[in-house]
């Protein structure tokens, strides 16, 4: 039994020698990486890029940014559906979409909107039309929890 030890010992040791020079990847950076390049590759075009973020005591809507431009310089909206209503309001399951990605066609009406549970302004975006582009996009927020609806947090996305 101590030559068995013996030997194992030194086999351990090559061992983590050996893989200890190894690099591991991060697979955050390896999914951040791939999303900032599918955001380069959009086409530029008349829509918006929408991600839903449903909070239980929260109106607001989501994040929306244009095409092509990083998720940091998305604004949170309220939306005016007048003219159409958002996804999960046609259905009638309200937040069913929460932290689904969508092409958004309208424009911001240049009015802020008061939500009293943030107790914040919020640009107005006049929703025309949606398309569906994921249900499971990449993760845009650096905060644990941050698509939780029942946590009280608003993180912007990065």
């Amino acid at each position: 039994m101590p030559c068995l030890r013996l030997f194992t010992l030194p086999a351990l040791a090559a061992t983590a020698l050996l893989f200890g020079g190894c690099a591991t990847t991060n697979p955050n950076a390896v999914s951040r990486q791939a999303l900032v390049a599918e955001i380069k590759a959009e086409p530029p075009g008349n829509y918006f890029i929408g991600r839903r973020y449903y909070k239980v005591d929260y109106k607001f809507w989501g994040w929306v940014r244009k095409p092509g431009e990083p998720w940091s310089s998305a604004q949170m909206v309220m939306l005016n559906e007048n003219q159409k209503f958002a996804p999960d309001r046609e259905l009638g399951k309200i937040g069913s979409d929460n932290n689904y990605e969508y092409k958004l066609f309208g424009a911001f009406s240049g009015q802020r909107v008061y939500e009293p549970a943030s107790n914040g302004f919020y640009p107005e975006f006049v929703l025309k039309g949606t398309e569906l582009r994921s249900v499971s996009p990449g993760n845009i927020y650096k905060a644990a929890g941050a698509t939780d609806p029942t946590r009280r947090i608003i993180p912007h996305p990065y």
